[in-house]
């Protein structure tokens, strides 16, 4: 069973239709001990950073989520989900993340000029690590889609598993244990996505359950 994280910022209903889609059973859910009684856990989001920070904490969702990755259960942070994984975020003032992942967040327009923003479509993988279970299916060079205005910059080279070039070398996917996070969505990321989307869920039935 997976988790999907609902605390009001995220579009789970294409999410949850991906997992349903490769055969994966998953509960959308704000209640902390379905959340902790799952073999993997996804938190979604879309919005602004200190939003979602704010609504997470409202709901003790961020104590829960940070006790999971402790202790060693599959996190999945997509999007905003996986820029809330970092420390700090300088979306529209200074704002305190999860603290899963060393590093901030900063606005793409420190890092690239000329191109549009919102980085908006789909762009290549260009693959950092070579370990990550979460991309056992994945292939340097295969697309996914993107839409981001705002950038993680890990702190800890070693955390950075993919990059996508938009002007820059953009984080794409970065990983620390069983913490996983991806800048763009693969639940609409066609066949790409889903295979991603299924690495995480056998990943998931193989520590998740020892956990639970």
């Amino acid at each position: 069973m997976i988790a999907i994280i609902d605390y009001g910022v995220g579009n789970v209903f294409s999410l949850s239709s991906s997992l349903k889609k490769i055969g994966a059973e998953c509960i959308v859910t704000d209640d902390v001990a379905r959340i902790c009684g799952a073999e993997g856990v996804i938190l979604p989001g879309v919005g602004a950073f200190g939003d979602a920070a704010d609504k997470l904490k409202e709901r003790g969702l961020d104590k829960a989520v940070k006790d999971l990755a402790f202790n060693g259960k599959p996190l999945l942070g997509i999007c905003l989900g996986m820029q809330l994984l970092f420390d700090r975020s300088y979306e529209y003032g200074e704002h305190e993340g999860l603290g899963l992942i060393g590093g901030e967040v900063r606005p793409l327009s420190q890092y690239i000029d000329g191109l549009k923003i919102p980085h908006m479509g789909w762009n290549s993988l260009d693959l950092q690590r070579d370990d990550c279970p979460l991309l056992k299916y994945t292939h340097g060079g295969d697309y996914v889609y993107f839409v981001h205005s705002f950038c993680a910059v890990c702190s800890d080279g070693g955390d950075l598993v993919a990059t996508s070039h938009y002007g820059a070398d953009v984080a794409a996917v970065v990983a620390r244990g069983h913490v996983f996070g991806t800048q763009f969505h693969p639940e609409k990321s066609g066949e790409v996505g889903l295979k991603m989307l299924k690495a995480f869920v056998e990943l998931s039935r193989q520590v998740g359950k020892k956990l639970c």
